[in-house]
């Protein structure tokens, strides 16, 4: 995965095995336009490959997540008199080839080796709130506005959300809110069971780097990595199937050197100094 990406719309940092995306418009409010998507996808990818890179944390700059597409943006599809998605014919691939359910836009994060986690830091609309619902978990800030927005531009349920949210936080509150595309705070975000906690704005980054470094401290790549698919595969198919895949994962994980390691550390009461995946 090539490196060199001029980033205009996002930055990427990495410190202590945590990849950081940035959507990064913060005079826009973190807008999405097709350049941040591209971004995303390319940064994403570069996370995704990098063997020193445990988890993913994705956040916005300034005030807000992502208020969802550009204004500019959408003035542009009326005057082309269609949708136009802005992106460039090749766009990195974060995620395909896991599972063909996987292979599309945003379902993409479920083919992932890694965990991501949304530090929610501000108002989250539209596309931005699809970004932070295909998160495995999200910390949000306290206040911030949240809206699936769809139904107020005359535009269906935006990439796949009418599945997801169903199966985050069961059918009746999700059909409350994507057929209102009211606006929700992240205390209910919370209380719906959206969000998994709510801090002040200031303090969610912090907040969410420190859960994410318990979760890669204590939690083997391996398990991390296999317990995602597990996850979101099982959610296409039967208990069997399930149960099938769990006993040949665990056949092929007790060989493995962590599977040692962690029982080691577990005997004698220390931190597991986790190998990942070197024997790949």
């Amino acid at each position: 995965m090539r490196d060199d990406m001029e980033l205009k719309a996002t930055r990427y940092a990495v410190e202590g095995r945590i990849a950081t995306i940035t959507l990064h418009r913060p005079e826009r409010m973190n807008a999405w336009t097709g350049r941040m998507h591209t971004e995303y996808r390319h940064c994403l990818a570069r996370a995704n490959d990098d063997a020193e890179v445990r988890a993913i944390v994705v956040t916005g700059a300034g005030r807000a997540f992502c208020v969802g597409a550009d204004t500019a943006a959408l003035e542009g599809h009326v005057k082309k008199g269609g949708y136009d998605p802005g992106t460039p014919p090749a766009l990195a691939k974060p995620g395909y080839g896991t599972s063909p359910e996987f292979d599309a836009p945003f379902a993409y994060h479920f083919g992932l080796d890694k965990p991501v986690i949304a530090a929610i830091n501000g108002a989250a609309a539209g596309v931005g709130l699809v970004l932070a619902c295909y998160a495995d978990l999200r910390f949000a800030a306290a206040g911030a506005k949240l809206t699936t927005a769809h139904g107020k531009l005359n535009l269906p349920a935006e990439y796949g959300l009418s599945w997801l949210l169903p199966r985050l936080i069961g059918l009746t509150r999700a059909n409350e809110l994507l057929l209102s595309s009211r606006v929700f705070t992240g205390e209910e975000a919370k209380a719906l069971g959206l969000v998994n906690d709510v801090f002040a704005p200031e303090k969610v980054l912090e907040e969410t780097y420190r859960y994410v470094r318990a979760l890669i401290a204590t939690v083997s790549p391996e398990s991390l990595r296999q317990t995602r698919r597990q996850i979101y595969r099982d959610l296409h198919r039967s208990v069997a199937q399930s149960v099938e895949d769990s006993e040949s994962l665990l056949r092929t994980m007790m060989k493995q050197a962590d599977y040692a390691e962690g029982v080691d550390a577990f005997l004698q009461k220390r931190a597991p100094n986790w190998r990942g995946w070197e024997d790949e």
